[in-house]
């Protein structure tokens, strides 16, 4: 039978199942296993199930995943987030849109050490928003500033999405990690940039606070970021001069996080144990997906479709960048119906062959594919980011995607300016002693 008609059936079973909400790791798992057997017969295809599954799911490099949670968790529980928000205030406050722009600097900064869209739009939810609300800012533009500023957490480094992509592209996670890091800080500027400009316009979206602070008390606030340098630099500094594994950087981190609430007198059994059942739930949440999706495409592999679709795709009489903007576009509804982890699995093991055999960077590729799921994450009907602090302002939803519009328009910007200067995603990586 046509790999193309197999193919094309189980995505519409999948896409259905999803639409009926059965969750995404028994809607892979169900399709894929159905069109395996369906394909190979009862007991070839259990064999061949079997043997992939745990050749795929034993990868030492899945270590990381539950380690940077537990990283990002025990961060969270430090109240490391407080301190970077508090520390951007005291500089940036007196600003048009001032408690706005300090909330991006908390928000990328959080992302050293945490890297999840959720845990960043939550606590800087909860920090400040009620902040904002004090100064009358818009309260649609406030929760559109946070759910913004919380999808940098997947690609400034560390990141799970990063990790997800080298394990599908064999692509080097240490490299990715390093090429995240310029275009993170890139897309933090554009967004301060567009805050500055939306309140100097309209002042009424953001005033800037009447509160001001001398020289001394700024310079004394940076000391609460010290946990976050040292754990950057320890974690992302390590893989950088070939010093760590991920795997053993994001243990490394976790442990050094650990250390970091104990320093700060915060070691409590109710604080350990809530750390740990919140890596717990989030990281058998993240990996039954990842589980499901290596089941999906165990069959798209066996029916075919994906050799069949990179042929075709190669020999499209068609510029290469023609297919990199239409393979980058078509995340944009794709991200409005399905999280980012669903994505890419269900998407890179067919688009990243065909964008490797054009002659493109898979590395660079990975950094625009991580802009167009923050992208994803800020699009309706889904748009976790904006559920996430929805859930937590309680902003009309309608008001917080109305005010996320020029937030969306400011990331295609940023998305433009990578892919014309690809430098500025490779110059990192390039510098990475040899092994690194």
């Amino acid at each position: 039978m046509d790999p193309f008609l197999i193919a094309s059936v189980g995505f519409f079973c999948f896409l259905l199942l999803s639409v009926l909400e059965v969750p995404l790791g028994f809607a892979f798992i169900t399709v894929g296993f159905v069109g395996t057997i369906f394909i190979r017969g009862l007991g070839p295809g259990l064999n061949l199930l079997g043997s992939s599954l745990y050749s795929l799911s034993s990868s030492y490099t899945f270590a990381a995943i539950p380690l940077f949670i537990l990283m990002g968790s025990f961060a969270f529980t430090a109240g490391i987030g407080r301190d970077l928000y508090l520390s951007a205030y005291k500089w940036l406050g007196k600003l048009p849109g001032g408690i706005a722009l300090a909330t991006m600097v908390a928000c990328a900064g959080f992302g050293t050490c945490s890297g999840s869209t959720v845990a960043a739009a939550a606590t800087m939810g909860t920090l400040c928003f009620p902040e904002m609300v004090k100064l009358r800012y818009n309260k649609g533009f406030s929760a559109a500033v946070i759910a913004a500023g919380g999808t940098l957490d997947i690609i400034i480094p560390p990141s799970n999405t990063f990790i997800i992509y080298g394990f599908i592209t064999d692509v080097s996670i240490g490299a990715l990690f390093a090429a995240g890091f310029l275009p993170g800080l890139l897309l933090c500027l554009i967004f301060m940039l567009l805050i500055l400009a939306m309140c100097q316009i309209s002042p009424r979206l953001g005033p800037p606070s009447g509160e001001s602070f001398s020289w001394k008390e700024r310079i004394t606030s940076l000391s609460g970021v010290w946990g976050m340098v040292v754990l950057f630099g320890l974690v992302i500094g390590g893989m950088f001069f070939g010093i760590f594994a991920p795997s053993e950087a994001a243990a490394i981190g976790a442990f050094g996080s650990f250390v970091l609430i104990t320093v700060r007198r915060q070691l409590k059994r109710s604080v350990l144990v809530t750390s740990l059942m919140r890596s717990v739930r989030i990281t058998c949440s993240v990996m039954f997906v990842i589980v499901g999706a290596l089941v999906f495409n165990v069959f798209l592999a066996t029916s075919g479709f994906a050799t069949a679709f990179t042929n075709l795709l190669l020999q499209l009489p068609v510029s290469p960048w023609v297919i990199l903007v239409i393979s980058l576009l078509m995340y944009i509804p794709l991200g409005a119906f399905m999280d980012e982890l669903a994505l890419m699995m269900l998407t890179l093991p067919i688009i990243a062959p065909v964008i490797s055999g054009l002659g493109f960077d898979l590395v660079w590729y990975g950094i625009l594919i991580t802009v167009m799921l923050q992208f994803g994450l800020l699009t309706p009907p889904i748009a976790l980011a904006a559920y996430v602090v929805q859930g937590v302002t309680k902003v009309p939803l309608w008001d917080i995607y109305r005010s996320l519009i020029p937030f969306l328009i400011a990331l295609l910007v940023g998305l433009g300016l990578l892919i014309a200067f690809p430098q500025i995603t490779l110059l990192v990586p390039r510098l990475m002693p040899v092994g690194g």
